[in-house]
C-alpha cells in the first residue's frame, strides 16, 4: 500500500546550507530516500554525499500540505 512520507533535511549548494521539507508518496522509507536523492540531485546538481536527511516520518494523508500530494489522494 502506498503511504505518504514527510522528509526533512538540508544540502550544501554553493557553499550554503539549503534546508528542505518534502512530502512524497512511496511504499517504504527506502523508496522515499531514493526519490529525495534523485529529485534534489537532478534539480540542483548536488551529489548524494552533500544531501543530509535529518528526519523521515510517515504522515496521515490528511496531514499533507503539498498540493500535488493532495490532488493524488482524491
Amino acid at each position: 500500500m502506498i503511504r505518504v512520507f514527510r522528509v526533512k533535511g538540508w544540502f550544501k549548494h554553493n557553499s550554503r546550507r539549503q534546508v528542505f521539507t518534502k512530502e512524497l508518496r512511496a511504499l517504504s522509507e527506502k523508496h522515499v530516500l531514493e526519490q529525495v536523492y534523485s529529485e534534489i540531485g537532478s534539480r540542483h546538481k548536488v551529489k548524494r554525499n552533500l544531501i543530509h536527511i535529518s528526519e523521515i516520518s510517515e504522515i496521515k494523508p490528511e496531514e499533507a500540505k503539498d498540493p500535488r500530494i493532495i490532488a493524488l489522494l482524491k
